[in-house]
């Protein structure tokens, strides 16, 4: 089977709708809701529509494809800039010392302190694999390909760049770092404040979380645990993302606690590594394993191949991957080894 990256495009909002029935929860970038996923398909079509190099608070949305079937698979997304229409809430882990002279005693306090630290930022988010392809390395073709897009369109993206990985959900849906921060002030579950981010944004939580920081040691021992830490889903994207150059820097999200994840854009090893070349020849046999690029904005085109860079310059591409991508001798494309 050949997969590739595409453009999402409004013919996609079933599989999407479909797809996010299967999240359990906790993924607000792809809510199972069919208005909602039908606003971003909107939204990225502006912003794939809108050719020209300017930073702008733009929306991409990418799909997984079968090349065979045309099944869509699995998605992902980029943000050009975050907190342009609502703030961008985050919580970050600070340490509050302090000294007692008559006591000879100091005492170091954790804190939670809403921040927006992180505004205008990029983002890279909503990624989700059909759990039926969860093999042949899709998920790291979804992730990576991003990477790629950004530069090959790195004008329209900021010089900072976030990626948040889900907490930790119960069993039951629960978020046990809600129930013992937020949760008690919004009188509602997560689930219930989740999903009402998901479609209205949180503005609510602008107006009703409290501004003042948290002392982590005031928190029960289930909402302490979890701080920082990603789901389990989640534990091999939190280590592609350090392998790009990602840190956590103790910024966590305000709904699960889960980590956000931050680095240079121009320091993200795909984004850095990523280089163009025009095709001269489409029947490689044996040669470098690559991500594969092609396409500006709503021509976009990624997948899987194999590549050989050439003394003058040029590049040479294995014919399934010319196919995939629908490339010719004389075409330029991106790639990066894989």
């Amino acid at each position: 089977m050949s997969f590739r990256l595409r453009a999402a495009r409004a013919s996609d909002l079933e599989p999407l709708y479909e797809m996010a029935k299967l999240t359990g929860g906790g993924f607000t970038n792809l809510p199972p809701d069919r208005t909602a996923l039908g606003a971003k398909l909107e939204r990225a079509a502006e912003a794939f529509g809108r050719d020209d190099n300017k930073l702008g608070d733009d929306q991409f949305v990418l799909v997984l494809e079968n090349r065979e079937t045309g099944d869509v698979r699995g998605t992902c997304q980029l943000f050009t800039t975050v907190g342009q229409q609502w703030p961008f809430y985050s919580y970050r882990m600070t340490t509050l010392t302090q000294h007692s002279q008559e006591l000879d005693r100091t005492v170091r306090a954790e804190m939670l302190s809403l921040v927006t630290d992180l505004e205008g930022a990029s983002e890279v988010g909503g990624l989700f694999l059909h759990p039926n392809e969860r093999a042949g390395g899709l998920g790291l073709l979804l992730a990576r390909s991003r990477y790629v897009f950004i530069a090959m369109h790195r004008a329209r993206f900021a010089d900072r760049i976030l990626a948040e990985l889900r907490g930790i959900i119960d069993d039951r849906g629960g978020s046990p770092f809600w129930d013992g921060v937020a949760g008690r002030f919004f009188g509602m579950s997560f689930q219930e404040a989740d999903y009402f981010n998901a479609i209205n944004g949180n503005q609510f939580i602008a107006d009703l979380m409290p501004k003042h920081p948290v002392y982590i040691a005031m928190l029960s021992d289930d909402a302490r645990s979890v701080i920082g830490l990603p789901h389990p889903t989640g534990r091999a994207a939190m280590r592609m993302l350090e392998n790009e150059g990602f840190a956590a820097e103790g910024y966590v999200d305000i709904f699960d606690g889960g980590p956000t994840m931050t680095a240079r854009t121009d320091a993200v090893k795909s984004i850095s590594d990523s280089a163009s070349a025009t095709v001269s020849s489409i029947d490689l046999e044996e040669g470098e394993k690559a991500l594969v690029a092609t396409g500006r904005l709503t021509d976009f085109r990624c997948c899987y191949g194999i590549r050989e860079l050439l003394e003058d310059g040029s590049i040479a591409l294995d014919s399934q991957a010319a196919d995939t991508l629908d490339v010719a001798v004389g075409d330029t494309v991106w790639s990066v080894a894989r």
